[in-house]
């Protein structure tokens, strides 16, 4: 079994919310992210899915502490073997590890300096971390460059001068720049091309091989994550309500809103039909969350035990769990495998 990576135990993320037709009040506190646990293993991929506004990338964010969660633990295994909470390191412990945690952002257009050069940009982890000389620095940056499919040539350029897919190129080869051993892409390939897409998924495969790499992959596109994922967490208004290896969690799903997401991937096959699942009322309000399990409003399966009990994340199957009152009795559809 492979060595555990990190430990996410119970994090939560609120938010002080001021409405400007009550602005002499006191700020309301929104939990974005409730109770959200799971362990992560080195060298898999854990996607993490779900609806807008479910807190994929706040949770991405408080894990590299792109943002400081509320409470909880990110328990990191490091090289040495000692067990480190991410979230409360300080200082020069704080600087020695953050190397090995890196992000790739959704935008490739606003996450890089249109003043700094293609170099400075891919260079700038390599100066902060560590102590190279320029000869050190310039070997390590047109490697890096050679693998993410970069032209040595573009170095000298500035990021007005590529495409979306050239620019996210960029982005991956300054995120691997200070060799992490993990890294959190949030919706990386959402605002690119699907030929482009896919061979940006193709090169972060390669390179997760290559380089002995783990990621997070945050996305809303069930297709892609069909077919990178090792495992894959679902989450809703905050929770996780369903973990399981990909391969189960897309041909047997055991959450009803699981269901309702896998029913809107297209199947491959012109000649294949099936039943989307429409999810009726609207997405619960994070502020005012509803009673019981947070998904009954719109659930087709609900009993009056859903309005009033807040289901568990429980094991139901080998790696696979659920937060649902009836997940082990339901008969949920899923996709076929891609």
């Amino acid at each position: 079994m492979a060595k555990q990576l990190l430990n996410v135990v119970n994090l939560n993320k609120d938010f002080q919310v001021k409405s400007d037709k009550t602005w002499f009040r006191k700020p309301t506190s929104v939990r974005v992210l409730s109770g959200v646990s799971f362990e992560l293993f080195e060298g898999e991929t854990l996607s993490i899915v779900g609806e807008s506004g479910c807190g994929k990338t706040t949770l991405g964010r408080c894990i590299v502490r792109g943002m400081n969660a509320t409470s909880g633990q990110v328990l990191y295994q490091t090289e040495a073997g000692e067990e480190v909470d991410f979230l409360t390191l300080k200082g020069k412990e704080f600087k020695r590890l953050r190397k090995d945690v890196q992000m790739i952002f959704q935008d490739p257009y606003s996450s890089l300096s249109p003043r700094m050069s293609v170099y400075d940009i891919i260079s700038e982890p390599l100066l902060a971390n560590f102590k190279l000389s320029k000869e050190e620095v310039d070997e390590k940056v047109t490697d890096i460059a050679q693998k993410t499919g970069l032209n040595v040539s573009y170095l000298k350029r500035y990021p007005h001068a590529f495409s979306g897919g050239q620019r996210q190129r960029i982005a991956i080869a300054r995120s691997l720049i200070s060799r992490p051993r993990l890294i959190v892409c949030d919706e990386a390939v959402s605002a690119l091309d699907v030929s482009i897409k896919a061979q940006i998924i193709n090169l972060l495969k390669d390179l997760q091989q290559q380089l002995q790499i783990t990621y997070i992959f945050i996305s809303h596109d069930l297709s892609i994550v069909q077919n990178i994922s090792d495992r894959v967490a679902v989450m809703h208004l905050g929770k996780i309500v369903e973990l399981a290896p990909a391969e189960p969690l897309f041909s047997l799903p055991k959450h009803p809103y699981t269901e309702a997401l896998l029913s809107a991937v297209p199947e491959p096959d012109p000649r294949l039909r099936k039943e989307r699942i429409i999810l009726e009322g609207e997405v619960p309000n994070p502020a005012n969350p509803p009673s019981g399990c947070h998904f009954h409003p719109r659930c087709a399966y609900k009993t009056d035990l859903c309005t009033r009990q807040e289901p568990q994340l429980q094991q139901i199957g080998e790696q696979h769990y659920a937060a649902c009152h009836y997940a082990g009795e339901l008969n949920l559809k899923g996709v076929a495998r891609l």
